[in-house]
């Protein structure tokens, strides 16, 4: 690049252009050439206003409006170049904007910086990836509740420290993943509600002393209100904190969820079988169906919460107002974006199509004496032992079960009866698996 020249948008103030490695440091145009329509758009209403105000005249308003269009035109049919001396998708556009329509671009950018302009941009762009991830959690909803309906009967062993504990159903499991993605979704909401206000005519950082109407702008662009202090609305980005800690606490709860799959797909669990549209093979042991699309949403959880600790680290020293260091938001929020959506999808493919083998979940679920506590219960109801005491003599029941190789159920009366003599046949009813589920609620 040559160092003769300034910088035809802002260089009225420097004899030199950037160097090259300033120019490579300082563009962002290859991430948030992806706010484009947020952009015209953003662009559109505040034109209409200053035209509505007559800081502009309607002429040179419609003008600039319709340049705008030709320019969204261009983008979206792939005519448009973008180029990196231009920094970003911003200045990409008015320099293109005043090739179409000449001088007149310039009067585009009137009661606005592009401090403001940016993070009008952004709040617009992830109020629409909010309505996106809420469409994909709730697809993964539609899936898990699906699965819920048909095992409502299936019993497996629920687990505490990765140990058999007590009898479940494999509905209530799943129930509980569904139930972590409502709340979820409702993050997403909350998040939604706090970013729904509008920082353009914000400018800088102290308003401007044209004569603008900030709602109308918020109104065009479908925001609730304009965020009220100027300082604020540009240098705070709490909603892309919110944002990212929603999309990590989504992740997490996916990569339980799939941490569970690769464990239940395993020949040690065999509890189900994943579909081949979501394995891989290996490329030396031909047996190997390997679980790759839950492993690899356990690991992109680790992306995810990156991208929070991120941008946590990166604003929590900032100085108002606007400060560079805040271009590296988008590439933090594009990118848990595109992940979370990726794992939403690949895990409702997943689940859509494993095999579920009940009889084996069944038979682990009579291991592991999982109808312990319920033997305890039945001493606490039935002979109105105090339940510190019941869970003493269970313990030692287990201990004899243990001791002989044989589940609770197997022991005899008269074994049981040798712990506690007060035990009668009608034991037996609490050391099914079957009884123990529809005991509770």
């Amino acid at each position: 690049m040559s160092k003769k020249s300034s910088h035809q948008m802002w260089g009225g103030r420097f004899d030199q252009a950037p160097d090259d490695i300033m120019v490579q440091i300082n563009a962002s145009i290859d991430v948030d050439k992806r706010l484009y329509k947020q952009d015209i758009r953003g662009s559109i209403a505040h034109v209409k206003m200053l035209g509505a105000c007559g800081i502009l005249t309607k002429a040179e308003a419609r003008k600039i409006e319709k340049g705008l269009n030709k320019v969204l035109q261009e983008i979206e049919t792939g005519k448009f170049v973008f180029k990196i001396e231009l920094e970003d998708v911003h200045m990409n556009i008015e320099a293109r904007l005043k090739e179409l329509i000449g001088d007149v671009a310039g009067k585009l950018h009137t009661a606005r910086s592009r401090n403001d302009q940016v993070v009008t941009d952004f709040r617009l762009w992830m109020k629409e990836a909010i309505v996106e991830i809420e469409r994909h959690i709730g697809s993964l909803q539609d899936v898990l509740n699906k699965q819920t309906k048909a095992h409502k009967e299936t019993i497996m062993p629920g687990f505490t420290h990765l140990q058999i504990a007590q009898p479940v159903t494999l509905a209530l499991h799943l129930q509980a993943y569904a139930d972590m993605l409502a709340r979820d979704k409702t993050r997403f909401l909350d998040a939604l509600e706090r970013m729904d206000e509008c920082p353009l005519g914000a400018c800088a950082l102290a308003g401007t002393s044209y004569p603008t109407d900030r709602n109308m702008t918020a109104k065009e662009l479908g925001f609730r209100q304009p965020v009220r202090n100027t300082l604020d609305a540009v240098s705070s980005r709490d909603f892309v904190l919110e944002f990212l800690s929603a999309c990590a606490i989504c992740s997490s709860h996916l990569s339980r969820l799939a941490e569970e799959l690769v464990l239940w797909s395993t020949t040690q669990f065999g509890f189900i079988t994943l579909s081949d549209r979501f394995t891989t093979g290996s490329s030396i042991m031909p047996q190997k169906k390997n679980p790759d699309a839950a492993e690899l949403v356990r690991g992109k959880s680790g992306r995810v919460t990156g991208n929070l600790v991120q941008m946590l680290t990166v604003m929590k020293a900032l100085p108002l107002a606007y400060n560079k260091d805040m271009q590296e938001d988008k590439t933090a929020v594009f990118d848990s974006f595109d992940t979370l959506t990726l794992c939403l999808k690949a895990m409702s493919g997943m689940l859509s199509g494993m095999k579920v083998h009940k009889d084996r979940l069944l038979q682990d679920a009579e291991n592991g004496y999982s109808t312990a506590t319920d033997l305890a219960d039945w001493l606490v109801t039935e002979l109105g032992m105090p339940f510190r005491q019941a869970h003493h003599v269970t313990g030692k029941i287990v201990k004899l079960a243990e001791k002989q190789g044989k589940k609770l159920d197997r022991l005899s009366l008269a074994d049981m009866r040798s712990i506690e003599k007060g035990i009668t046949q009608d034991v037996y009813k609490a050391l099914s698996v079957v009884h123990a589920v529809k005991r509770r609620a």
